[in-house]
């Protein structure tokens, strides 16, 4: 991964690409497989995806995100 203000608008992405690590999430919170992901982006390689989820799973340890919850009727 890498941050660069430069690039990507300084957005997390994988290091040599402008791909966004978002986007790699987002793939696979839709159901995309790491096999599909790689097909469609042939320049990556299995260790970018493990080092999306991985970035995921550290941000997810620092932050929160409070969910309203509907109070029944």
């Amino acid at each position: 991964m890498s941050i660069d203000p430069k690039i990507c608008f300084g957005k997390p992405c994988i290091r040599g690409h402008q791909i966004w690590v978002s986007l790699v999430l987002d793939f696979l919170a839709n159901g995309d497989t790491a096999a599909e992901i790689l097909e469609n982006y042939p320049q990556l390689e299995e260790a970018d995806i493990m080092a999306c989820i991985a970035y995921g799973a550290e941000m997810a340890r620092e932050r929160f995100v409070e969910i309203p919850i509907a109070a029944k009727p």
